[in-house]
């Protein structure tokens, strides 16, 4: 159980830096006097942080170690944050966020990593699952949190707590982790990394479930990325309303969770993901038909969402599972593959929906239509061995 939680706080920091940041976003553009769009800057640089973070813990710590390499990654956090805390200007801000997320990648990357060297096939699945759980406590919690904290001490408390969390887990990590990586190391040679790289992209065990993981994550990044300058500036919610909101989507992931452990057994991994994908194409299309219908109500926007990332919840585990298998040598390249290409996809969401804005949820929505139907065709044709 420990180590549960401890590896379910370890991937959720990626999440914790956008879910606890994000809504103070409207109030960061006021203090930096600039519009929407140009603020989510602060946004997509650290999604730009954690793509290339994901490319250099994972081989690292394949050749070095889990421990040692996670113990870097929290001390940049650490360090970015604090520099956040006292940046005078949009530019030094989003310099330090771009930092921030090359340290907190490195939690999804060995969280995963650790899983992998500890477990394999549905086993790994069903304590992804449970690390879920603990992971969902962040989307429920910190917008809500960051929210109440945003509009009691001003945006630049965000990043003194994150501050603190790091410091946190440095200790725990120090503490309560072992070192799990292979006793056989590879190397850490820039070609050494690319061929390793080159050789799973190559796998068509690994594209298939990673591609339907990517359809997830672009979902959630738009909901994540958007949803605060959609439902505060454009719907006219208030900050800590908006908390609450964030949470109720969120609670659509820690139950997908839950009932996902349990369906694994009954359905196996296949007819889970093949659950998860329905509900991705029901969730997405519903909140696009509806906002481009005109509809402009918090309640057409929260509950379809709520529905995608309950979805992601049934896919994400047991793909990521899949994905990672054939790699018991490599589970930190692998991992490292999964997380930047799909962060990397994240900032280029987030810059779109910056650009896009229009004070609806028309955007926002129609990036997760798009991915619910990309998952749908993905699950029929990959995972079903017909491409």
């Amino acid at each position: 159980m420990r180590l549960t939680v401890l590896l379910g706080a370890l991937i959720a920091l990626p999440a914790l830096g956008t879910d606890f940041f994000v809504p103070s976003l409207p109030a960061l553009a006021e203090s930096f006097s600039v519009d929407a769009g140009a603020a989510q800057l602060a946004i997509t640089t650290y999604f730009a942080g954690l793509a290339a973070g994901q490319l250099l813990w994972g081989p690292l710590s394949d050749r070095y170690g889990r421990k040692p390499v996670l113990f870097a990654g929290l001390a940049i956090m650490l360090g970015s944050s604090l520099a956040a805390l006292v940046a005078e200007s949009l530019a030094t801000l989003s310099v330090a966020r771009l930092a921030q997320g090359l340290g907190m990648s490195s939690g999804a990357v060995m969280g995963r990593s650790v899983v992998r060297d500890l477990y394999a096939h549905e086993q790994a699945a069903r304590m992804l699952a449970a690390m879920m759980i603990v992971f969902s406590v962040v989307p429920i919690s910190a917008p809500l949190a960051g929210a109440l904290l945003t509009s009691a001490a001003g945006w630049r408390a965000i990043f003194g707590a994150m501050a603190a969390i790091a410091a946190v887990l440095l200790a725990w990590v120090a503490f309560g982790l072992a070192e799990t990586a292979p006793a056989e190391r590879r190397s850490a040679r820039p070609v050494a990394i690319a061929r390793t790289f080159a050789h799973i992209l190559a796998e068509p065990r690994f594209v298939a479930p990673f591609l339907l993981v990517l359809c997830c994550h672009v979902g959630i990044l738009a909901w994540v990325s958007n949803s605060a300058l959609t439902l505060i500036r454009g719907m006219g919610v208030s900050p800590p309303a908006y908390g609450l909101m964030f949470a109720l989507v969120a609670s659509g992931q820690i139950v997908g969770a839950a009932v996902g452990t349990r369906l694994l057994l009954r359905l196996g991994s296949r007819g889970v993901m093949r659950l998860g994908a329905i509900l991705l194409l029901a969730a997405g299309g519903t909140a696009a038909a509806l906002a481009w219908a005109g509809v402009a109500h918090w309640l057409v926007v929260v509950p379809p969402f709520a529905l995608f990332l309950f979805g992601s919840a049934l896919l994400i585990p047991t793909a990521t599972a899949a994905a990672l298998t054939p790699f018991p040598a490599a589970a930190g390249s692998a991992s490292s593959l999964m997380g930047a290409i799909g962060f990397g996809a994240g900032a280029l969401v987030s810059t779109a929906l910056g650009a896009a804005f229009d004070g609806s949820a028309r955007p926002m929505a129609s990036v997760a239509a798009i991915a619910g139907l990309a998952a749908m065709v993905l699950e029929k044709r990959l995972m079903r061995g017909k491409a």
